[in-house]
């Protein structure tokens, strides 16, 4: 099964993440079972180092495989790396790591180890997990990965840039080297967040990429159940954001509701109808967030709502762009990946412009116009 118009990933239920509150291991396996209207589920081996992997493998036990889409991803090591704090584990290319010549066997086994704790004999996609400037690059790296579809490991492969915003050069850059390999690929993106991920859709679409998207609640804005950024405990991630972006956010969803209300969805069911709108976005996978407070909604009821969008979504063309108005974010935040901001040697997730800039010329992209932080823009 190809990945379906909504998926769940194992980076819900604040267990592996922290996003909301944690739910118990019980709630999040029947959150990520497949069926009743998702079929399709996410995982990534560095979330809690295999645990998310092991909890997921619980809740495909006993459902015919066929009647999902399992989705992968690896690239973080965390068998021989060490975790350097915020940052995480290295990048499995991290030359502290490994030469070239090792990267096919070191995806080799992530991937066999990760599929032994899902418990499936293979993914129907498997993603490189947040690469480094090598990842984007290397034939090395994509030979690894198609050496993974060679063995029967995984039907398609793809490429999941992040954690943060950003790595849209890299990533059409990407597109352009290994388009043979790539099926497709993850990005943040919502109405709320058309920017930067917006800027690849033309080239995933000229390269045949389909793209899965992530963070399409915006933090949690779309559940409706986020009034402050108070609500957010201590070790939130949602904290890190600038300050007053909820009532901010929260501003604008509210004049983004009455096109939600006139075809009667909810304020995260016109998000994803919103990005499944757009060439070529096939699957949306918000986060699943448990709040904490009174006003807080049950994740189960999220599920529920997320189940209940569809691929063939009713916006036109007309309301597509004026939402896009609304959430206007250009230059709102430092991107992460090629910077005209950055200067010296390359950090795992930032590194300079150089030769990209020939990238965006070619998709008419001005990295100083299109990619810049704007001072004193609104977030």
């Amino acid at each position: 099964m190809d990945p379906t118009a909504t998926a769940l990933g194992t980076w819900s239920g604040g267990r592996f993440m922290h996003f909301g509150e944690p739910v118990s291991e019980a709630r999040l396996r029947a959150l990520l079972t497949p069926g009743k209207g998702i079929d399709t589920v996410i995982s990534a081996d560095v979330y809690g180092m295999g645990a998310a992997d092991r909890l997921l493998g619980t809740a495909l036990e006993g459902r015919r495989r066929e009647s999902y889409c399992l989705v992968g991803a690896v690239g973080h090591d965390f068998y021989e790396g060490r975790r350097e704090g915020a940052k995480g584990f290295p990048r499995f290319t991290d030359p502290r790591l490994r030469s070239e010549r090792a990267y096919t066997g070191y995806l080799r086994r992530a991937t066999e180890r990760s599929l032994e704790r899902c418990g499936a004999e293979r993914f129907d996609l498997l993603l490189l997990h947040n690469p480094d400037r090598t990842g984007y690059t290397s034939a090395a790296v994509w030979d690894g990965m198609q050496a993974l579809r060679d063995a029967g490991l995984t039907r398609l492969l793809g490429v999941a840039p992040g954690p943060a915003n950003g790595f849209t050069l890299d990533l059409i850059d990407c597109f352009e080297r290994f388009s043979d390999q790539i099926d497709w690929a993850m990005i943040i993106f919502n109405p709320l967040e058309p920017w930067p991920g917006e800027l690849v859709l033309d080239a995933a679409a000229a390269h045949g990429v389909q793209l899965i998207t992530r963070v399409v609640d915006h933090g949690g804005i779309f559940h409706d159940d986020v009034s402050s950024e108070d609500d957010f405990s201590e070790r939130d991630h949602r904290r890190f954001r600038p300050a007053g972006w909820v009532p901010a956010a929260r501003e604008k969803l509210e004049r983004m509701r009455p096109y939600a209300q006139r075809h009667g969805l909810t304020a995260l069911q016109l998000a994803c109808a919103w990005n499944l709108a757009h060439r070529p976005v096939r699957c949306v996978a918000p986060t699943l967030l448990q709040e904490r407070g009174p006003g807080a909604r049950a994740i189960e009821d999220k599920r529920a709502e997320l189940a209940g969008v569809r691929a063939e979504g009713p916006l036109s063309g007309e309301e597509i762009r004026a939402i896009r108005a609304i959430g206007e974010n250009a230059g709102c935040m430092a991107l992460k990946g090629a910077s005209t901001e950055h200067e010296g040697p390359p950090h795992p997730d930032r590194w300079q412009l150089g030769e990209l800039s020939a990238v965006g010329t070619r998709w008419g992209i001005d990295p100083r116009r299109d990619l810049a932080r704007r001072e004193l823009t609104a977030t």
